[in-house]
């Protein structure tokens, strides 16, 4: 064997057995040992104190991060490193909870199902639990809450970036459709001091949002509105904007969602989709990992620039532009035809 066989092994090898630094992830989080160690580094017994768990147990653990760059082991206690800091509940774009979440028995099952997947051609969360993800969360209130967290901690470095990429000087009113707990939208009406808006999303999903609209300092200019985007959007505002919202969806559930937005928007309105945009095939792509999530989870899909310009123009749009953003995510803009 060549080494440059051994090399490829070795790659495979550590591919393959990804499962396990996510499971390792996933409890560390779980245990909150970022957060323990917010203040500078601790003994494992110190810290097996504060978790409930057996030393000599946790110190394999914490050794195994500390292999990867996770926590780091000095002079017989461990500390943070700057991948750990990110595990933290108190710091931006925090990790913390996609990692509680991805570690949680219906993900982790619905993802050992990958095959079930493939040859059904659909969600295999659905043919397990017997109800969408969705309607799974809104029954599951502690499910939900830590679903609720891992999207606003994900939404915190795209947000950012989404803001800093798109001009929104000239929109006066937005609705941020299936806008979740509303980062997006305190984010944006937070850099246009003009601009009013409008969260739109299920009530159990609109939970935490008044929050996170005080942080943001937008109370004042922005309203909280229930409902379903398959049924009616609120009518009339300048821009409609739906983040990570269109690859939850196939095709036929992803059109209904963009007529009800058509049948809202005004003829001087815009649209704008702040999702992944596949890149060609063969080049380096998370997003196609994504596209297997949406495949297992819920039935959707990630979706190449055709494939949206084609989803737009039968829901009554034509794509005007993709603005790429310093996150994995574009902003698309589609106006109303």
């Amino acid at each position: 064997m060549t080494p440059d066989d051994r090399s490829l092994l070795d790659t495979l090898r550590r591919l393959t057995n990804g499962f396990q630094v996510s499971q390792a992830i996933h409890v560390a989080a779980t245990l909150g040992l970022a957060d323990l160690l917010r203040d500078g580094p601790r003994s494992v017994d110190d810290l097996a104190a504060a978790t409930g768990t057996t030393a000599s147990a946790l110190n394999r653990l914490l050794r195994a991060l500390a292999s990867v760059g996770i926590f780091a082991y000095v002079d017989g206690r461990f500390g943070q490193t700057a991948l750990s800091n990110y595990l933290r509940s108190d710091v931006t774009a925090s990790m913390r909870a996609w990692a509680m979440r991805v570690g949680r028995p219906d993900h982790w099952r619905t993802w050992g199902e990958l095959e079930r997947s493939l040859r059904s051609g659909t969600s295999a969360f659905r043919e397990l639990y017997g109800v969408t993800a969705w309607d799974w969360r809104a029954a599951h209130p502690e499910e939900n809450a830590i679903f609720n967290a891992a999207m606003t901690g994900l939404s915190a470095g795209m947000v950012e970036s989404v803001v800093a990429a798109y001009d929104f000087s000239q929109i006066r009113s937005m609705v941020d459709v299936g806008g979740g707990e509303g980062a997006l939208l305190s984010a944006i009406l937070a850099a246009n001091p003009d601009m009013r808006g409008i969260v739109f999303d299920l009530p159990h999903v609109l939970t935490g949002a008044s929050d996170v609209l005080q942080r943001a300092g937008v109370t004042d200019r922005c309203e909280l509105v229930a409902g379903s985007f398959f049924e009616t959007v609120p009518p009339g505002a300048d821009a409609y904007i739906l983040k990570s919202i269109i690859h939850d969806w196939d095709d036929a559930a992803s059109l209904a969602i963009l007529r009800s937005c058509r049948a809202a928007v005004p003829s001087a309105g815009r649209l704008l989709l702040v999702e992944h945009v596949l890149k060609p095939a063969n080049e380096p792509d998370p997003a196609r990992f994504s596209d297997l999530n949406m495949l297992v989870m819920l039935g959707g899909q990630e979706r190449d620039h055709d494939e949206f310009a084609r989803l737009c123009a039968n829901a009554g749009f034509q794509l005007s532009a993709i603005i790429p953003t310093a996150s994995t995510h574009s902003v698309i803009e589609a106006r109303p035809v």
